[in-house]
């Protein structure tokens, strides 16, 4: 069970595949959300997806009975299920998604949990975070299933992009004359949080100085509600800039990010797309919380420390923004240039101590320093676009 949005069903996946390729005759099946169940389908370990809107997760609607409940129950039962894992963040209770398992009579129950969850949960993880230490989600979820001896040498994030997908969007790059060795990356603008996204000013000067100053293409993605801002920035730089939001699915997503050089992001969902299928990302993130930085890509992690870090609010609760405001859009070229200019050098190791430095709440991290400096063969800043 994951029942969040896509970005935590794929920082789930290396957990996922520990349990295929433990006992690769096993047959797994996802019960997801509704948001979370576009990105399941992908998901090379996953055998069949569960669509369930349950009422103690941010639901899409609200609902005036128990009765989709009862049914979810009844359908589990029905399954005759061996084993369920409950995958959750710390913030979250699973207690109620036990039950759900008791009830529809699986016999082996696994979950981190903060209180002692007695008969619910046959085999119970002490949770402890975030009060004794914080994990990388991706992290999180692997310790969960090595409790019962799960492990995977590949701890990368997974996502099978169609071969159909592929296709269209090769075409259509085509059509914007970007073929291999083309000089171009996806900006992805939007974010679901207000609290995560960089300013459209800030953004529109980061689309002019890539492309008047560097010689950059762009291609613009978001969802359908996106769309406008998406165009509003393509056109800071015409012919240069196209947006293509609100007309991709997401395994067609998936596919451009794929063939390109480079993502530039907001800490969103298409960043966790970027690091399942290897493409390097500069992610814009704002310290709402410290668990979701790109796993295992190369990338640059952009923020400005401050007081009021790890919120885990949909909203800033000061109403400045400055941990994302901070980062001037200088500051985003740079990084773009510097991960270009390595794009042949990837490394998928080099994430983890960006997440170590966040815990360790630095004014500015952007990893061009210290080990990737050596393992990235990172240039200076700019020089990738030069």
């Amino acid at each position: 069970m994951r029942l969040d949005a896509m970005g935590d069903v794929l920082m789930t996946t290396p957990a996922l595949h520990a349990a295929r390729r433990s006992h690769p005759e096993r047959h797994v099946t996802l019960l997801t959300s509704p948001a979370g169940a576009e990105a399941a389908r992908l998901v090379p370990d996953v055998d069949d997806v569960i669509v369930y809107d349950a009422p103690w997760v941010k639901a899409t609607e609200r609902r005036a009975s128990s009765r989709p409940d009862r049914h979810m129950i009844r359908r589990l039962a029905a399954r005759r299920f061996d084993a369920a894992v409950i995958f959750t963040v710390y913030s979250q209770n699973p207690l109620p998604a036990a039950t759900m398992c008791y009830l529809a009579e699986i016999p082996l129950r696994l979950a981190h949990c903060r209180e002692n969850p007695y008969q619910l949960l046959t085999d119970w993880v002490r949770d402890p975070e975030p009060t004794e230490r914080l994990r990388h989600e991706a992290e999180r979820q692997l310790e969960l299933v090595a409790h019962v001896g799960w492990r995977a040498p590949d701890e990368r994030l997974r996502l099978a992009v169609p071969e159909r997908a592929k296709a269209s969007v090769r075409r259509v790059l085509r059509e914007l004359g970007l073929v291999r060795g083309s000089r171009w990356a996806v900006v992805h603008p939007g974010a679901s949080a207000p609290s995560r996204r960089y300013s459209p000013e800030r953004f529109a000067r980061v689309v002019r100085g890539l492309t008047a100053e560097h010689g950059l293409r762009l291609v613009l993605s978001g969802s359908a509600a996106e769309r406008g801002l998406a165009e509003r920035l393509a056109r800071e730089a015409p012919g240069r800039a196209v947006s293509l939001a609100g007309r991709l699915s997401l395994a067609e997503l998936a596919a451009l990010i794929e063939e390109a050089p480079l993502l530039i992001s907001n800490n969103t969902g298409p960043v966790h797309v970027a690091a399942a299928v290897g493409t390097p990302v500069v992610d814009l993130y704002a310290l709402t919380n410290p668990q979701h930085t790109p796993w295992r890509v190369p990338s640059r992690v952009l923020y400005r420390d401050v007081p009021c870090r790890n919120c885990y609010r949909s909203v800033c609760p000061e109403g400045h923004h400055e941990c994302l405001d901070g980062v001037a859009p200088e500051e985003v070229i740079a990084a773009a240039c510097d991960l270009l200019a390595a794009t042949g050098e990837r490394d998928a190791g080099t994430t983890d101590d960006v997440t170590a430095a966040l815990r360790r709440h630095p004014r500015s991290y952007e990893r061009r320093d210290r080990r990737a400096v050596a393992d990235d063969g990172v240039q200076a800043a700019g020089e990738g676009c030069a």
